[in-house]
């Protein structure tokens, strides 16, 4: 029993600590522009997001991120996930998910979402990157609806290939859920997300949309909506093939 409760504490200890990494990261990438402050964070939040989805899909080695796109159920967009190490590693960062209706083709408005991790051992470095989770199949979206995920334990994840077509890579198998693609610059060589815990960030979604709002009334029941993110969805759409 006494095991059972230590176990339950250190998990909620160690979500804490990654919810608030993450809700760090989140400030450290608002500016101090004017028009940064007059914006709310979650919308600065989801024109970054933008920009990172426009950076992807430019890139002439993200073939595979372009044509995997097509058939993503969901994008996770994390526009700086930061990853810093001394003896004890940590990395985090904040998104927006977007879904597509099975029936429909649409696409909802962005959910926000915290993404964060910890690591332990000998390191050293510090890394920023651009994140992009493709959702590939529907447990991938049901289990990004539930209170909390881990990667690679809750939902399968391959790390997306990288170059012009089919002779630079190997496609990953499509049975997978998620597929990560990252651009990154900094002391780390690449960026594992393997472990790391993806969580919905509901009071951001109450703030977007000036009304209580969970996950499920974004991605299922698509009860709100927000125009300021119709440029991030007119990119996506684009991109896709996807109904207006």
């Amino acid at each position: 029993m006494s095991t059972q409760v230590r176990s339950m504490s250190h998990s909620s200890r160690l979500f804490r600590i990654i919810l608030g990494c993450g809700m760090l990261c989140l400030a450290l990438v608002i500016p101090t522009s004017s028009w940064a402050q007059n914006a709310s964070e979650e919308e600065f939040l989801v024109d970054k997001a933008r920009f990172t989805l426009e950076n992807f899909l430019a890139d002439p080695d993200m073939q595979w991120f372009r044509d995997y796109m097509k058939n993503a159920r969901g994008i996770l967009l994390v526009p700086q996930f930061i990853k810093g190490a001394f003896f004890v590693g940590g990395s985090g960062g904040s998104g927006v998910l977007i879904a597509r209706d099975e029936k429909t083709n649409e696409w909802s408005y962005p959910a926000f979402f915290t993404m964060g991790g910890a690591s332990f051992g000998f390191q050293f470095g510090g890394q920023a990157s651009e994140v992009v989770l493709l959702v590939m199949t529907q447990k991938g979206i049901d289990s990004l609806m539930s209170t909390t995920l881990k990667l690679g334990a809750d939902a399968s994840l391959a790390v997306g290939p990288i170059g012009r077509g089919v002779e630079g890579s190997t496609a990953p198998n499509l049975s997978v859920d998620l597929l990560s693609f990252s651009k990154a610059k900094g002391l780390f060589a690449g960026i594992s997300l393997e472990g790391a815990v993806v969580a919905a960030r509901d009071t951001l979604n109450t703030s977007y949309y000036q009304t209580p709002t969970k996950t499920i009334d974004i991605l299922v029941r698509r009860s709100v909506n927000n125009p300021q993110a119709n440029t991030l969805l007119e990119v996506i759409r684009k991109a896709t093939n996807a109904n207006n």
